[in-house]
């Protein structure tokens, strides 16, 4: 079992930064691939980022690449997400996911066992 928290969403205006976090925890942090999805209201959930167990390999949604940065950090049990460039487009609550089944999770829900509360976003125009 792996159980994950959010924090750090909040409201930001459209060119502005916001940096998401999630604390994991249940085992070994370092052995478990995470992503980051989100989902905006009427929308179905989508992929966003995701990063390999030892961070060397990452992935980012079109939409997003360039402008968000997915990193980790083993020895907080933590993963990171660095949005720069915000649009309204962007606005969505964000989860994190985690999985123990592979050594990268890519960008399919189902790749996901785990997943997190949430944190809303709020990119205003």
């Amino acid at each position: 079992q792996v159980q994950l928290v959010e924090s750090g969403g909040g409201l930001v205006q459209a060119g502005g930064s916001l940096s998401v976090s999630c604390a994991a925890s249940g085992r070994t942090f370092s052995g478990v691939a995470m992503g980051w999805f989100r989902q905006a209201p009427g929308k179905e959930r989508e992929f966003v980022a995701a990063i390999s167990w030892s961070g060397r390999s990452t992935g980012y949604a079109d939409s997003v690449k360039g402008r968000f940065a997915i990193s980790r950090d083993n020895n907080k049990n933590t993963v990171y997400l660095q949005m720069n460039s915000l649009k309204p487009e962007d606005t969505a609550i964000y989860y994190c996911a985690a999985t123990s089944r592979a050594y990268y999770g890519g960008s399919d829900l189902s790749g996901y066992d785990y997943w997190g509360q949430g944190t809303q976003v709020t990119v205003s125009s």
